[in-house]
């Protein structure tokens, strides 16, 4: 990166890709994991992609006016994201969250000038563990809010910008960085834009692409969904569809539990210094497993999703 940039806008992407040795040599791996580290853009998340790809688009296209608000659903990390450009670009930012997502989150969006509202929990929901039925009460509330205030609905779960991100920019940028060596992508599935754009790309190269669920909430695989809790926040709500998923050949599905994402991310704190999140620990997991097996030998990439600053409140790093 060269140069005084115009705006913190400018700063999303072209992440570092570095080679996690330290963790293979420490687990006896046959083979190579990659990770992207999407945790140090400004918003501290991959999320930040999406949130300027349709934010973008939308002005490009007339569809949100200037100084329009715009509202979204989120865990946090795409409103993070959604907050940084919003508020560069001129527009107020509206975040619609469940408070089982952890305070941190609601913290740096109204540090960033978003208005943070936060939705109840449904009926049996623990606080960490953010469920589909608490999705759908958040869902309820950004649709209202959206008619009252006349905004723009991000609508990450649906708007072609989330996928086009990842097609455009995540996958491409793997690519050149590894010289073209990745012969499998795994991910964590949240709205499907990082695995659906991903696999795009990656598909016509020969690239395995595998989709990643909590253990027992494995309704995308048709496997176990006995145990839906699960702490992974920012995706595993028990969705059956998800458009950006629609028409994409994936290679399979890998399921971690939450005990295993916290595991590796642990692993990717004391053994690389990457301090990432539980969906970050869920890629590790998951690329650790596909070593062991289908993937032998081979270079799996993963994304650090988000940073491990926004799980301090959490079980994650307590001792």
């Amino acid at each position: 990166m060269n140069g005084v940039l115009p705006s913190v806008i400018e700063a999303i992407g072209d992440t570092p890709l570095v080679d996690l040795t330290r963790i293979c040599a420490h687990l006896r791996l046959e083979g190579r994991i990659l990770a992207k580290l999407d945790y140090l853009m400004p918003g501290f998340s991959k999320k930040d992609r999406a949130a300027r790809r349709i934010i973008e688009e939308a002005r490009a296209s007339g569809d949100l006016a200037d100084r329009q608000a715009v509202i979204e659903l989120t865990s946090g990390n795409m409103g993070t994201g959604l907050a940084i450009v919003c508020g560069v670009l001129g527009h107020p930012f509206m975040a619609v969250m469940s408070v089982g997502n952890s305070p941190e989150r609601a913290r740096m969006m109204r540090a960033l000038g978003a208005e943070v509202v936060l939705v109840p929990q449904a009926k049996g929901s623990r606080k960490g563990e953010v469920s589909g039925d608490d999705l759908a009460l958040v869902e309820a509330e950004a649709q209202r809010l959206t008619i009252e205030r006349g905004a723009f609905r991000a609508d990450q779960f649906n708007r072609d910008g989330n996928p086009e991100a990842h097609h455009d920019g995540t996958a491409p940028e793997i690519w050149q960085q590894s010289g073209g060596q990745v012969t499998a992508f795994c991910d964590f599935i949240g709205s499907g834009g990082t695995l659906g754009g991903c696999a795009r790309f990656f598909g016509p190269r020969g690239v395995n692409v595998y989709g990643i669920e909590p253990e027992g909430a494995e309704v995308l695989s048709g496997g176990d969904t006995s145990k839906p809790e699960h702490p992974i926040q920012g995706g595993g709500y028990m969705w059956e569809e998800l458009p950006h998923l629609k028409g994409i050949n994936l290679a399979g599905f890998e399921s971690v539990s939450g005990a295993e994402a916290m595991q590796h991310a642990r692993l990717l704190a004391r053994h690389e210094g990457i301090f990432g999140g539980y969906s970050s620990g869920a890629n590790l997991a998951a690329a650790v497993r596909l070593l062991q097996g289908p993937e032998v030998g081979g270079t799996v990439a993963i994304l650090i999703c988000d940073s491990g600053l926004k799980y301090l409140s959490t079980d994650l790093w307590r001792e």
